[in-house]
């Protein structure tokens, strides 16, 4: 996208260099090196901020995603989890895009997506059901 905007403002730039050439040489030489001081003083800021952007949003999504996509990855039977609905459960068996849980003291399953799962826990939860599997 940007070599397309740098395109034309370059196009832009040499055709007013050709007419100012036209008419006075000097004025051409003058004129092609303000039409392209111009155009990098406008066009900076646009690039600084597609970096100030890249690194402050794109680039922390992609990471983050890439976690979320290898905890999934590594998800195995006897793992404690949370769902993105606020259930915690045992994984009792995968399947390619589903989990199975045992969910309460009543091993109760229920199956939900992988994509469902928002983390592996490593601490128990404190509350009324001292065994929950």
């Amino acid at each position: 996208m940007l070599e397309n905007i740098f395109g034309i403002a370059t196009a832009a730039a040499e055709q007013a260099a050709t007419t100012a050439a036209a008419t006075d040489p000097a004025a051409a030489e003058a004129t092609t090196g303000s039409t392209i001081a111009a155009l990098a003083t406008t066009f900076l800021p646009l690039v600084l901020i597609f970096v100030v952007f890249w690194f402050m949003l794109i680039r922390p999504q992609r990471k983050k995603d890439k976690q979320v996509k290898e905890m999934l990855n590594n998800l195995k039977a006897g793992d404690r989890i949370c769902t993105i609905g606020g259930i915690y459960g045992t994984i009792v068996g995968i399947k390619d895009d589903t989990v199975t849980l045992s969910v309460g003291r009543d091993n109760l399953t229920m199956v939900v997506a992988r994509w469902g799962i928002r983390s592996v826990e490593e601490v128990t939860i404190e509350n009324d059901a001292q065994e929950l599997n």
